[in-house]
């Protein structure tokens, strides 16, 4: 009798989709700390804070 073939692409769908997903969590990694370290928002005045809650906490018409 034959011995069954196994097959070698479910092994190579598997690898090819956990370095994809290794390679999205390390391109998140590296975004979040280029996000951190280029503190674009700035420090905020008084009166952009006072702005920005009334803006938010009116509903729009």
């Amino acid at each position: 009798m034959s011995e069954k073939s196994k097959s070698v692409l479910l092994p190579v769908v598997a690898a090819a989709v956990f370095a994809g997903l290794g390679r999205m969590v390390l391109q998140k990694i590296k975004a979040d700390r280029a996000a951190r370290e280029t503190n674009v928002a700035g420090p905020l005045d008084e009166k952009t804070r006072a702005w920005i809650s009334d803006v938010v906490r009116t509903p729009r018409q």
